[in-house]
């Protein structure tokens, strides 16, 4: 059956997605290099796609009839696109202005909303209902809004938990580096410098998360579904219950949802 790939092209990391049809198959995050080359990351790519057609014990291999790429690193769009022409023989649709998404943006400039921000909002109020914030657990942190009438009307823009760490283990020499968890005793007063600095870390997020939830909520002016994505999404949902969906892959079905809109249109 043929399929789409899907990329989410990172500062970091690039998600990769395939999708038969609303299913997503197979997923990968890799690392973003943004001078690898198209012959480099298809390496990579075909020995993702062995590895998972191995994993699901299946001797049908990936077919893939289209492409979509959301990226907020404009030098790898080219890459991309060059390997899905070389490798499949189609060119990926670019999610860019112009490019119908499903979703009005009631913004000061909504050229300046990110592709990744438009397909998470398009995957929330499609698949979880709107209203809907969206926290983003990405290096940085991002809080979306869709309200009522599922469109997107902005966000906000937090340092992510490593970037508090990072800024915090700089700023103090003599404070140890210490693993990102809760505290042993689960108090947010730590008895030693380690459970003092997790505490400070860990609790101070979740209190900021929890907080700008609840501003949201208010500007908003009615209940609205939390929803969670994201690579460090697991780090703190164990310490708040303001959150009701987690969907790892929000932004991988938002682009296929994006893809499918347009797909439509074209055959229409």
């Amino acid at each position: 059956m043929p399929s789409i790939l899907v990329f989410d092209i990172g500062n970091q990391h690039i998600n990769i997605g395939v999708f038969d049809k609303d299913t997503l198959r197979a997923s990968w995050r890799i690392s973003t290099r943004v001078e690898g080359t198209p012959d480099e990351y298809t390496v990579l790519l075909n020995t993702l796609q062995r590895q998972s057609e191995r994993l699901q014990q299946t001797t049908d291999a990936f077919e893939f009839e289209g492409g979509v790429i959301a990226s907020s690193v404009p030098p790898m769009i080219p890459t991309f696109t060059e390997l899905c022409r070389a490798q499949y023989g189609w060119t990926p649709l670019v999610v860019t202005a112009g490019v119908k998404t499903g979703i009005k943006i009631r913004t000061d400039n909504p050229r300046e909303v990110g592709a990744d921000r438009v397909a998470n909002a398009l995957a929330a109020k499609t698949l979880h209902g709107a209203p809907a914030i969206i926290i983003d657990f990405s290096p940085i942190t991002i809080f979306d809004a869709v309200n009522s009438q599922g469109e997107y009307v902005g966000s906000a823009i937090a340092p992510g938990l490593n970037i508090s760490a990072d800024a915090l283990f700089r700023s103090a020499a003599q404070l140890l580096r210490v693993e990102l968890a809760p505290p042993e005793s689960s108090s947010p007063i730590g008895k030693n410098t380690i459970n003092a600095v997790r505490a400070g870390l860990i609790y101070g997020y979740v209190s900021m998360i929890e907080g700008m939830v609840a501003r949201f909520k208010k500007e908003l002016g009615q209940p609205a579904r939390v929803i969670a994505t994201g690579e460090q999404v697991s780090l703190v949902m164990s310490e708040t219950r303001v959150v009701d969906e987690i969907d790892e892959h929000l932004t991988l079905r938002g682009l296929q949802l994006i893809y499918n809109l347009n797909k439509r249109e074209r055959i229409s």
